[in-house]
């Protein structure tokens, strides 16, 4: 099989936080390779490196000659004002028959086409740029994090698409399912290595458990005989008769002590959910619910009763209303009719990546911690907590301004658990985690007393805890009558009968424009304006900080001073968060306008 790419001998480093070091993999042509590792240990800087957009500091990425590559666009490389078709025909060049016919592939026909991109939400977005890639014709394929953000209906017609791909492709992801479904080959990125195995994504997770186990035993081993040696020499070595014998005895330990102990993949995440005493009973009752913005109603709930101990998940296309749905379960948002009622002493805690953008950057770890824990929390208690989050003995305190997405995740986490309340809000709690800790969180609240509502399309993480499934559907809230599995067999025959199209704007829908009252309508078009304007805020915000990212970059990359170095890379980090909240800020505005009209 050709060679597309070869890496060789790659470093890279910022400061005295090694990311790749001495770094080896061979792609060919028909190789598709899920990209694994803890947050932070490199994934990303491959990805960059190969597409050139990275230096390193030595080392080769050889490409073969006129092999052409392909890169998801994590940003938007289009004009919000120009229609998709006209896109797709200026970026790649392709004829308008063309374009229409890949674009079909994600569902994007007739109107939609001509449609201008700023008015579609941000997973029919990501789904012209997967057509704007394909159309490059390209050899290898590079998608990193590809399911952020994409709701479970994209998810699996890119894996519909990626099964059929009979080229390279190079995932980075930490969604176990999607790597399943669409990988042949698994490349750990850890210590600075590259790892590439032929096997699954799930056999790797089981060869990880079993080095981890062996080099712990070998590591154990080599300790106990340094002791060994050790005691026998202190013992030994001032007896005349028997010195001789501690002389070798200690050219023995030398030689141990030269020897590397076995590297360690890291300790494995053990959340443990917190204590909750909670009784029979409904938690939450939903009578008569009309959800939306002012008058203008999106989706309508006539009765859904959500049991105390039970595991929601809230699912449908993006556009739908689950995230209003959601909000206005918490109270963030107002009912237009009917009430959402908790029963008395619901405790609810709220997880989003809004979160991120409200964290005291100058605090560290352990403050933050010990603000979200409640009066008369041992210290020992948090630290446990944070310790089985991954932040043990100095990580404790970092400051939160140089943590990366997955270090704030797993802060926020701790701090939501420590607060032992008896429901949990969940919206995309999986973004930004590596896989272990994923599987560790699964469990934790598998094992919860309390109430959990998930927001979530990460579809391991959601079949191992879902109890109960929440639709919104054409202008409809209801409580799904099948499980998970159900609910995905479902779509996924509809994905294959052409049936579903995804965010149904038809004029007999609830609200629908030519349904409403003038009133109504002055209402809907001064929201539609907020909302466009928020949008456009946001949108402006995120060019900023891509800029802002860049130029840090660049002076990165011509630092010689460690010390500069190290500041400008929490720097890059802090802006990198950033930018993250900005960019769900803005699909969130995106779907909620999408779902006015």
């Amino acid at each position: 099989m050709p060679v597309l790419l070869r890496v060789q001998d790659a470093h890279k480093a910022y400061a005295d936080q090694v990311l790749l070091d001495g770094a080896e993999l061979t792609i060919t042509d028909a190789m598709k390779v899920g990209v694994v590792g803890r947050n932070g240990a490199g994934k990303s800087t491959l990805c960059q490196a190969i597409l050139g957009r990275l230096e390193l500091d030595s080392g080769v990425v050889d490409v073969l000659p006129d092999t052409r590559i392909a890169y998801l666009e994590q940003h938007d490389p289009f004009d919000v004002t120009e229609t998709v078709l006209g896109f797709l025909e200026r970026y790649t060049g392709a004829s308008d028959w063309r374009c229409g016919a890949v674009a079909g592939r994600f569902d994007i026909k007739g109107a939609m086409l001509e449609a201008p991109i700023g008015s579609l939400s941000g997973g029919w977005q990501t789904r012209v740029k997967l057509s704007a890639m394909l159309l490059q014709d390209p050899d290898l394929l590079i998608l990193d994090e590809p399911t952020n953000f994409l709701d479970l209906r994209t998810q699996l017609l890119l894996e519909r698409f990626l099964a059929e791909w009979r080229g390279g492709a190079l995932i980075v992801s930490h969604d176990r399912s999607f790597l399943r479904n669409t990988c042949t080959h698994t490349c750990e990125v850890a210590h600075g290595k590259l790892s590439l195995e032929a096997c699954t994504v799930d056999a790797y997770y089981e060869r990880l458990a079993e080095r981890r186990v062996q080099a712990e035993k070998t590591n154990a081993a080599m300790a106990a005989r340094r002791k060994q040696l050790q005691i026998f020499i202190d013992k030994h070595r001032a007896n005349a008769n028997t010195a001789s014998q501690a002389r070798n005895k200690t050219k023995q330990l030398e030689r141990l002590e030269d020897e590397e102990l076995a590297p360690l993949p890291g300790p494995a995440p053990r959340i443990v959910a917190p204590q909750v005493i909670v009784r029979d009973g409904t938690a939450c009752r939903c009578l008569n619910l009309a959800i939306g913005y002012g008058d203008t109603v999106i989706a309508r709930c006539e009765g859904i009763e959500l049991e105390r101990g039970s595991k929601i998940v809230v699912l449908g296309d993006n556009g739908q209303g689950k995230t209003t749905f959601v909000r206005t379960l918490t109270g963030s948002l107002d009912a237009i009719e009917g009430s959402a009622n908790w029963t008395h002493g619901a405790d609810i805690g709220i997880y989003g990546q809004h979160v991120f953008g409200t964290l005291p950057d100058s605090a560290t770890v352990l403050e933050y911690l010990q603000t979200r824990s409640p009066d008369g929390t041992r210290e020992q208690e948090i630290l446990a907590m944070a310790g089985s989050f991954l932040f043990r003995d100095d990580a404790v305190h970092k400051p939160i301004n140089v943590l990366s997405g997955g270090e704030r995740a797993r802060m926020v986490l701790a701090g939501m658990l420590l607060h032992r309340h008896t429901v949990l809000v969940l919206d995309e709690p999986t973004n930004h985690l590596d896989g272990e800790t994923v599987s560790a969180l699964a469990d934790a609240l598998s094992g919860y007393a309390g109430t959990v509502i998930l927001v979530s399309h990460d579809r391991e993480f959601i079949e191992r805890i879902a109890t109960v499934v929440i639709e919104v559907r054409d202008g409809t809230v209801t409580s799904y009558p099948g499980d998970f599995a159900t609910w995905l067999y479902r779509v996924k025959q509809e994905i294959a009968a052409g049936d579903r199209k995804g965010g149904d704007t038809s004029a007999d829908k609830p609200g629908s424009e030519s349904n409403a009252a003038p009133g109504e309508r002055k209402q809907r078009a001064k929201l539609e304006r907020e909302l466009s304007k928020r949008c456009a805020s946001l949108e402006r915000k995120v060019g900023k900080l891509e800029t802002d990212i860049a130029t840090c970059d660049q002076a990165l990359a011509a630092c010689t001073n460690s010390v500069e170095a190290t500041r400008l890379h929490g720097q890059a980090q802090e802006l990198r968060t950033k930018l993250e909240v900005a960019e769900h800020d803005w699909l969130v505005a995106q779907e909620d306008l999408e779902a006015l009209n």
